[in-house]
């Protein structure tokens, strides 16, 4: 995550050469979620579900090891992990609710996670965290920058729900409700993750 809030001195020699792996960072943490969106359907959200808890766990051991757990990973695995031992526990009768509504579910799910940390931390503010040093992190643009990005990144999340939700209702369409718009949305998070940080920076040194 970018290294916003730094006073302009120390922001410029510290954050340039490290602001793609910290955008990367966050997209990992969304990882396991686009994995279960990709590969689910009504016959292979189970698969989908052990795919993305894989994942999770997987992209979750260094942390671990660190002893650093954020909110979106805990999210991950607990979610991925009930959704498959439903699949397992539950006859299938009794989960085709789930199995229409699994990634629109998905979707909802990490928007109240993303938006939601907006009351005590912001999820973005988590990954800032690893690579700003302490004295900055409560600085008035650190936090506000943080804040910024996390609505941004639970608000395309929130819009993918709704438009999952709306594609299950409408004839035509569900391509573009289903694919499209959200890829679009995402590939504009990714790149407003690295824009705006860099904004910041260059407006307050300006």
């Amino acid at each position: 995550m970018p290294t916003s809030g730094m006073p302009a001195t120390d922001a410029q020699a510290d954050a340039p050469s490290r602001e793609a792996p910290r955008t990367n960072s966050v997209f990992l943490g969304f990882a396991p979620w686009i994995i279960f969106d990709v590969v689910a359907s009504p016959s292979t959200w189970k698969y989908a579900a052990l795919a993305a808890l894989i994942a999770a766990l997987v992209l979750n051991v260094p942390d671990l090891r660190r002893g650093s757990f954020k909110i979106l990973e805990a999210a991950s695995l607990v979610f991925f992990a009930v959704i498959f031992v439903l699949g397992l526990a539950v006859d299938r009768q009794d989960l085709m609710w789930l199995e229409t509504y699994a990634q629109t579910l998905s979707n909802g799910v990490i928007a109240v996670v993303a938006l939601g940390s907006l009351a005590f931390t912001p999820f973005t503010e988590q990954y800032a965290r690893e690579t700003v040093p302490r004295r900055y992190w409560d600085s008035p643009l650190f936090r506000r920058t943080n804040r910024i990005l996390t609505a941004v990144w639970g608000g395309v999340f929130l819009v993918t729900a709704l438009l999952g939700l709306l594609a299950l209702h409408v004839r035509s369409g569900s391509d573009w409700l289903n694919w499209v718009i959200p890829i679009a949305l995402l590939v504009a998070a990714i790149r407003f993750t690295k824009w705006y940080p860099a904004h910041v920076r260059a407006q307050a040194r300006g």
